[in-house]
């Protein structure tokens, strides 16, 4: 568990991951609104010289190139609709997700099922000063610490 207390904070982390990136590797974040989710898909953008990465909770996904092409999706809007599943099938990431970073906000069960390697972020913003956990899952992620 890693204590986030300012914005910088969740952005350098996002960057501090970000430099340890490659094409195939899925992120899935989850926590409530407001909890720099973004914020943190921001700081791994920097570390691939992405700039400019807003949420896409109303256009679903996005694809930022740099270094490695980044697919960031926000899937808050899929699971309020309860169809996440198909509608993430629509999206097609499966067949981009070897090509590219895929960042998966709201990435619950549903986004999980894209990938067997995968690294799962949840942030706990119940207090003022942020909790990330991180667990990794697959042997690409074996050892991973924040």
């Amino acid at each position: 568990m890693l204590a986030i207390a300012t914005p910088a904070e969740m952005f350098a982390l996002g960057a501090k991951l970000g430099a340890k990136l490659k094409t195939g590797d899925l992120i899935l974040l989850n926590g409530p609104l407001g909890a720099g989710k973004t914020l943190l898909t921001q700081g791994i953008g920097s570390a691939l010289g992405i700039t400019g990465i807003t949420s896409p909770t109303f256009v679903i996904s996005r694809v930022h190139l740099g270094a490695l092409p980044l697919i960031h999706v926000d899937a808050y809007r899929l699971l309020i609709d309860g169809q996440a599943n198909l509608f993430l099938d629509d999206l097609d990431l499966d067949s981009a997700l070897c090509d590219s970073v895929t960042v998966v906000e709201w990435g619950g069960a549903e986004a999980a099922r894209l990938s067997d390697q995968r690294l799962e972020i949840n942030i706990d913003r119940t207090e003022e000063v942020r909790q990330v956990s991180a667990v990794g899952i697959g042997a690409r992620w074996a050892g991973f610490t924040l």
